[in-house]
């Protein structure tokens, strides 16, 4: 893989764009290699035995998945890349579906071989049954939450590229990857032949699972999978210093430790729990305090810390 030769045409239409069905990807490798993020223990808790009796269902699962999801590699018919007019999971479930037997079977073959007991024809329609099952029993409920945090996370690397520019937004997406320059994105420290995205699309993808992955697909798309970062990957309790939630305040303090990034109102809610009404009326404290400021992009809110907030919380 090692790195992507990106045209300056595809490098200006690549973009960030919010995926259900790459989140229950997501979902899948923690759940299947029993690594959840901190913040995401409790979700895995409550639905890993569920799972894993689900799993025991049917015989083929199982050595499917150790084909699926072998150590650094994910099968491609797994995961295909996102496209920005996808409105919901069984967008990307359709693509999973309509993989041949050939393609299914040249996939496998590429990652180790075709499981035992499992037909080239079969495992994608087996593949989409089982990320449907994850997805109606562990991730619909709380996806509009999830929406809310993965947004968040876009909002920032939007905000660094129109700071920085490529490589303030994607040096450090997923470890050991690197923006070069002169067209030249380093995707992992393997030593593969570099790959042309010329006439690709490119789309950036968070999720909030431990690690990332790269996905492309015979129509041009390109994806990168990347885990969130910072706040939003970390518990909130874990960081509210308990000496400025003293001073200041428990909620206070999380909502402004919270704000090292841009964020509005509805993402605050989502990270924190509190009620729309409270964090609306702590940030309005905070804003006459002079450690918080907000401002408009586009058609939504987005608060930050001030450097007088950023001190304070140092």
């Amino acid at each position: 893989m090692g790195t992507w030769r990106i045209g300056s045409d595809e490098l200006a239409q690549s973009c960030f764009v919010v995926s259900p069905f790459i989140e229950t990807v997501g979902a899948l490798r923690m759940l299947h290699r029993r690594n959840p993020t901190p913040d995401a223990r409790d979700w895995y808790r409550a639905h890993v035995v569920d799972y894993r009796a689900h799993v025991a269902t049917d015989p083929r699962i199982e050595p499917l998945l150790q084909a699926l999801l072998r150590p650094r590699w994910i099968a491609g018919f797994l995961t295909p890349p996102p496209d920005p007019a996808d409105r919901t999971f069984a967008d990307g479930l359709r693509r999973v579906r309509k993989t041949s037997a050939e393609a299914a079977r040249a996939v496998l073959e590429d990652g180790g071989g075709v499981p035992a007991g499992v037909s080239p024809a079969g495992a994608p329609e087996l593949t989409a049954r089982l990320l449907e099952w994850l997805w109606e029993h562990t991730l619909r409920a709380e996806w509009p939450r999830r929406r809310l945090l993965l947004e968040a996370d876009v909002l920032s690397r939007t905000r660094q590229l129109s700071l920085g520019g490529w490589s303030a937004a994607l040096d450090g997406l997923r470890p050991g990857m690197r923006w070069l320059g002169d067209g030249e994105l380093r995707i992992n420290a393997y030593d593969f032949p570099p790959r042309s995205l010329a006439g690709a699309r490119l789309f950036y993808v968070p999720c909030t699972g431990p690690t990332g992955w790269v996905t492309w697909d015979d129509d041009g798309r390109h994806a990168i999978v990347y885990p969130c970062a910072g706040a939003l990957a970390e518990a909130p309790e874990e960081r509210s210093p308990v000496a400025l939630m003293r001073l200041i305040g428990a909620n206070r303090a999380r909502l402004l430790t919270l704000l090292d990034r841009p964020l509005t109102t509805s993402q605050l809610v989502a990270l924190t729990g509190l009620p729309l009404g409270s964090v609306g009326g702590h940030l309005a404290v905070l804003r006459e305090a002079g450690l918080v400021r907000r401002r408009r992009a586009g058609r939504s809110v987005l608060y930050v810390r001030t450097p007088l907030g950023t001190r304070l919380v140092r």
